[in-house]
């Protein structure tokens, strides 16, 4: 399969509302609005116009031509700036097929090349196997727990903390 990363503009504003729109969201931040709206994604679209290369990699998961999926990875600020935390959404049809795992891996060589960084952070709820995997198969290493670290869906989760070095 073709994988690849799109930079997001905003002719690729209705492709970003139908992935925020119908990922799972089992285990993704409640910062993701949801319904994605047409202003969501006018916001996050300007964000990262703004941002894009400077401190954050920002993109669309390519498959055979069509956006399915979301990445980035953004710097984080103060005596944390050479750090990174990568975050990433995948349509449900489309998981289980090594697109992840290898968009996690195109777009970590272009943040370490692009930002000033010397990590990448992931964080994943324990319960996220698929995730663990995706980034352990990238060369991250899980280095730390933390105890009922999130509250979502009325459920409680370990965090686990992993961490790839430049």
């Amino acid at each position: 399969m073709n994988i690849g990363l799109k930079k997001w503009d905003i002719t690729l504003k209705h492709d970003l509302m139908d992935v925020c729109n119908g990922v799972d969201r089992t285990y993704l931040s409640d910062r993701i609005p949801y319904p994605y709206t047409e202003e969501s994604a006018d916001w996050w679209i300007s964000m990262v116009s703004e941002h894009d290369g400077k401190d954050g990699v920002y993109r669309a998961i390519v498959a055979e031509g069509k956006i399915v999926g979301n990445i980035s990875v953004e710097q984080k600020t103060d005596v944390y700036c050479r750090d990174s935390e990568i975050g990433y959404l995948l349509l449900n049809d489309y998981c289980s097929k090594g697109i992840m795992t290898e968009a996690v891996s195109l777009i970590c060589d272009e943040a370490f090349e692009e930002l000033d960084i010397i990590r990448i952070t992931g964080l994943v709820y324990a319960p996220n196997i698929a995730s663990q995997r995706v980034l352990e198969k990238n060369g991250f290493i899980r280095e730390g727990v933390q105890k009922d670290a999130v509250y979502k869906n009325e459920k409680i989760y370990d965090l686990f903390l992993y961490g790839k070095l430049k």
